[in-house]
């Protein structure tokens, strides 16, 4: 195997080397970096055509074909035409400046967005009648996933009992390093890797050297998870770190799974990183190869570039797959619970908030020493059983005190320990410090053969590993780690006991050692909790609305579980149990809804992209399953709300039958992008025809969304939205309004009737505002019921008279 790596290396190599040569004078000049040419749709339908056009560009940039195929790095051909090429600044601006170019700018990067899901939002297979079993579980659906690659031994990809590929896949399997077409079948049914972007822009990656693997095979095995999630076959009895899993599938368990691996590792800085016009190319050809669904799980941070500015790849490249007719699913990000974060957020994209699920591992900690148990402390709340003094004297001598962490812990109990709090006691030249990550700075004195408590600021897992690492080293025991209520969770290595408390319930354990002079504790092994009463919240990590480019356009829109979400991984990752791992962010949610996107297109293969976002987002659940409040973690929790998860957590039965639907085609897609202000040329070579946009333009809060959001109320504004029917043709709906606290909202007409003839209706809603003030967003709905079905949109409204107050002062 050794040498079969170095051979593909040494290959792989020289090729790399062979196509670096005809630039590399042209470097010694001026420097050469990979720049994306985007010409907007495509002019013909010969890929060859179009892309020897492309090389018709460059020879008269570069002077000679040989320098064109030498600089050529993709052509994008099949979703739409332009192309990436190594070139200097001084040639970028010069073919800049051609009439038929809409864009060129630098490569730039996109960073990874990173059992139990499926029963909890009612999609269990045991029904008979259900969205999966209607579908035949998406079996004609295939799920394109751009990500880091797959593991294909993995049992989630078995194609047992699934028919023939789709006639419409027009894909196949790239052969690279320990890659070939024998390890796709009929579930795993394509998969490409990208590289060429990425070369170019990191000299130094060494493939001889580097842990990747130069093929579509997957090294962290984010690509393998995230495909799992979205369309992995069933695997029965799996368990991780021996808690309880069940059964492992994805949302669409016999839909086809097409990988495109477009990110890879730099073994240098330890970081996984996509090249924008890698996954361009990912894209263009996804879109060849007859791809219902595309599935990413990555994107950018703010601030963002335009929704038709190439530099936001993934915008570009969903426009012309949503043209298509392909639903583009995309990672909401992972910068919460902070405002203003949130990333993909094209009106044609549906973008995804993260929850979490109900379930969680309670791990008791007991400390005392065992003679009289006076305090249970569960869930936040200290409850006196025996007072012996005042009420606010629970902490007393002798006592023994039973509270749930949150851990992954499975080995022994341990039991009574010795339970210190590294401080200064006031009169010691030692250096201490009762902060996670500077656990190492104490003596190994202080720790060893106890259990040490720390606190941390950070919400990263690092810190998390890294008091384990520093209590383990000193030859302690156990560490509490007391952080944030809404950090991730992840098990330690070596099954070492890590525990993880909120702050409070780790100040409680604070003052315990503070008020005896041995402190002990008592771990014992973690249980799995489902179902009541464990509640459903928006994930802190999860990022938040508003829009920070377009604030009119409602985003996220919709939310799934994304938190401790276990799904198939590589082997050779560090924390897999059995090529099975539970990772958490908005790339675990986003596999949820393109699961559910598949079997929704299996359903109603006429629907358009549009329609089937809203379908979903209308029959969102804006409680959890159970009917209780969806919170939103943060600095403080709160009632979620359309920011938070859009227009709620997803509910696929529900979805299959929405009534209604907020569709959109290309024509209102131009209205949006005239809205906004991009220029008429830009728009026509982006959609291919000459457009023109209208004076006075067109209003943005006209698009045709399932929400309404108005981020700059002065006075009233009248806007429109077209509902169309799919529900029974002769239906009566009737309009029910929760308005935003002091926003009057009126609705014309207020009752809408459809029949055989009449299937599209619009209606227009009246928004004034009784404020007198700046004020921040308030939240309401608009619901359209005909007692079957509840048609629901969310309503947001910020009212901003500011600038009426300067124009009459």
């Amino acid at each position: 195997m050794t040498n079969y790596r170095t051979l593909i290396f040494v290959v792989l190599s020289l090729i790399i080397f062979l196509n670096g040569q005809s630039i590399f004078v042209a470097r010694a000049v001026a420097e050469s970096k990979v720049h994306i040419v985007y010409l907007g749709q495509k002019q013909h339908d010969d890929p060859e055509f179009v892309t020897e056009s492309h090389h018709q560009m460059l020879c008269s940039l570069l002077g000679s074909k040989e320098d064109a195929h030498g600089s050529m790095v993709y052509s994008y051909r099949h979703g739409f035409s332009g192309f990436a090429a190594k070139l200097t600044k001084s040639q970028a601006k010069k073919i800049a400046n051609l009439p038929e170019v809409v864009h060129v700018i630098p490569d730039s990067f996109y960073k990874l967005k990173t059992t139990r899901t499926w029963d909890y939002l009612g999609l269990s297979a045991s029904s008979p009648k259900n969205l999966l079993n209607e579908t035949n579980m998406g079996e004609q659906i295939i799920i394109g996933i751009i990500d880091t690659g797959v593991w294909p031994e993995s049992e989630v990809f078995n194609d047992d009992g699934i028919g023939s590929v789709p006639s419409h896949w027009k894909g196949g399997c790239q052969s690279g390093e320990m890659f070939n077409s024998s390890h796709c079948n009929k579930k795993l049914i394509g998969a490409k890797y990208f590289i060429n972007g990425f070369l170019e822009e990191n000299k130094s990656f060494n493939s001889k050297e580097s842990l990747d693997f130069i093929s579509p095979r997957d090294l962290n095995g984010h690509g393998t998870h995230v495909a799992t999630i979205a369309a992995g076959s069933y695997v029965q009895d799996i368990s991780y770190k021996g808690l309880s899993g069940g059964t492992v599938r994805g949302g669409a368990p016999r839909a086809r799974i097409a990988m495109y691996k477009g990110c890879w590792y730099l073994d240098d800085l330890d970081i996984t990183t996509c090249s924008s016009a890698d996954i361009l190319k990912a894209m263009d050809e996804a879109i060849h190869d007859g791809v219902d669904v595309l599935s990413l799980s990555l994107g950018s941070v703010v601030p963002l570039h335009g929704e038709i500015d190439i530099r936001d790849g993934i915008s570009t490249g969903a426009f012309h797959a949503v043209l298509k007719g392909i639903t583009v699913v995309c990672a909401g990000g992972n910068s919460g619970p902070e405002a203003q974060t949130v990333t993909n957020t094209a009106p044609w994209i549906v973008t995804v908030a993260a929850t979490t699920l109900d379930r969680s591992f309670p791990t008791p900690i007991t400390l005392g020493n065992n003679k009289v148990i006076l305090v249970t402390i569960l869930q936040g709340q200290i409850i006196c059983l025996l007072r012996k003094y005042s009420d606010d004297m629970c902490l007393i001598l002798s006592l023994v005190i039973i509270l749930q962490g949150q851990a992954m812990y499975t080995g022994p109990e341990l039991g009574f320990t010795s339970l210190v709090y590294p401080e200064d006691p006031g009169n010691s030249n030692e250096t201490f410090s009762g902060t996670c990550e500077d656990l190492s700075l104490n003596s190994n004195d202080t720790m060893v053969g106890k259990v040490v408590l720390c606190f941390t600021a950070s919400s990263s897992s690092g810190s998390v590993s890294s008091a384990a690492g520093s209590v383990k080293k000193a030859g302690g025991l156990a560490v509490i780690i007391a952080r944030h209520p809404g950090s991730d969770l992840e098990p330690c290595l070596d099954d070492f006991p890590c525990v993880s408390v909120d702050y409070e319930l780790g100040t409680n354990i604070l003052l315990y050692i503070r008020s005896t002079g041995s402190p002990v504790l008592k771990i014992q092994p973690s249980t799995t909790l489902v179902g009541q009463p464990v509640g459903t919240k928006v994930a802190s990590f999860s990022s938040r609305g508003p829009n920070s480019i377009a604030p009119a356009i409602l985003k996220p829109d919709i939310a799934a579980p994304g938190a401790s979400i276990l799904a198939a991984t590589t082997t050779n990752t560090t924390l897999n149990d059995g090529g099975f791992i539970m990772l958490s962010g908005t790339s675990m949610a986003a596999p949820v809804i393109s699961g559910v996107v598949a079997l929704l297109k299996a359903l109603h293969p006429d629907w358009s992209p549009a329609a089937i976002r809203s379908a979903i987002v209308t029959t969102a659940w804006r409680t959890d399953p159970f009917g209780e409040q969806i919170d939103a973690e943060g600095s403080s929790r709160k009632l979620a709300d359309p920011f938070d998860y859009g227009g709620g957590l997803v509910n696929p039965e529900k979805a299959v039958k929405p009534g209604l639907v907020y569709d959109l085609d290309l024509e209102d897609y131009v209205l949006y992008m005239c809205s906004v202000g991009y220029n008429d040329s830009s728009i026509s070579q982006l959609v291919g025809e000459r457009t023109t946009c209208s004076n006075p333009r067109p209003s943005v809060l006209d698009l045709n969304l399932p929400s309404i959001t108005i981020p700059d109320l002065k006075e009233e504004v009248t806007l429109t939205r077209t509902v169309t029917n799919v529900g029974p043709p002769s239906s009566v709906y009737k309009v029910k309004v929760e308005p935003p606290l002091g926003v009057q909202v009126t609705v014309m007409p207020n009752k809408l009737v459809f029949n055989s003839k009449t299937k599209k209706l619009s209606y227009h809603v009246r928004v004034s505002t009784r404020h007198k003030i700046n004020t921040g967003f308030y939240f309401g709905s608009l619901t359209w019921s005909d007692s079957v079905h509840d048609v629901i949109i969310p309503l947001s409204v910020r009212t901003q008279i500011l600038q009426n107050y300067y124009d009459e002062n």
